[in-house]
């Protein structure tokens, strides 16, 4: 099956970047992390830490619009040991890897959806619902929102929501894929002995038990803190 059939409703790109616009916190908070980067960029612009994915229409139409991104190489980060085909066989069928000339040169209405969703992502519970958002928890140590849940804009949360609702309307293959993420983190926590942080749909915050997914009401100011942050 080829990338571009997987998606069941062609994918307007433009409405999807206009739809899913509001910023995360109300102010840059890659000036909260870039500090603790030897590269001096924020974690989330570094594709030598984080590389972005974008859908093939996605790709399409940011080709036809801006140079900022390229075909990702896997030569970007020569101290990088990732093996370049690995990480091609990992990356889902209906996703392909970029990269950018940097943050210096963002052109903020040219962002890839990865770049507008991160740290997060669409929470699924183990019977198929789609919750709210989770957090990409490799990124607990260097990313500053996920010591700061609180600081996440309810705007930005309810264009996350309605974003991708739309979206596993459009590509199946998405859900499943969030699905099976949203397992392996149920997995991991249980590991830990620990609940997830969940920005539930609903507009409250909850702490989520990775073993029966009961939720608790919770203050995310009060979450713990990793890295960098845990003396913020």
């Amino acid at each position: 099956m080829g990338r571009m059939n997987l998606f069941s409703i062609p994918l307007d790109v433009r409405a999807l970047y206009d739809r899913f616009d509001a910023p995360v916190t109300s102010f840059d908070c890659g000036e909260k992390c870039r500090v603790h980067n030897p590269g001096g960029k924020p974690f989330c612009c570094d594709i030598c830490h984080a590389i972005p994915v974008a859908y093939p229409q996605e790709w399409e139409y940011l080709r036809s619009c801006t140079d900022l991104w390229h075909d990702w190489r896997g030569d970007e980060c020569p101290e990088d040991p990732t093996d370049p085909e690995v990480l091609h066989e990992e990356t889902p069928d209906h996703l392909m890897l970029l990269a950018c000339k940097g943050p210096q040169f963002c052109q903020r209405e040219y962002r890839a959806s990865s770049c507008r969703q991160f740290p997060f992502f669409p929470y699924v519970t183990s019977d198929y619902k789609f919750i709210g958002l989770a957090y990409e928890w490799a990124f607990e140590s260097s990313c500053w929102v996920i010591s700061h849940l609180d600081s996440v804009t309810q705007a930005y949360r309810e264009e996350f929501v309605r974003t991708y609702d739309d979206l596993f309307c459009r590509i199946p293959n998405e859900f499943e894929s969030y699905a099976g993420a949203s397992e392996e983190m149920r997995e991991h926590f249980a590991g830990l002995k620990r609940r997830i942080p969940i920005l539930h749909r609903n507009g409250g915050t909850y702490l989520l038990s990775p073993a029966s997914e009961r939720l608790r009401k919770a203050t995310p100011a009060t979450f713990r803190k990793f890295g960098f942050y845990t003396k913020d």
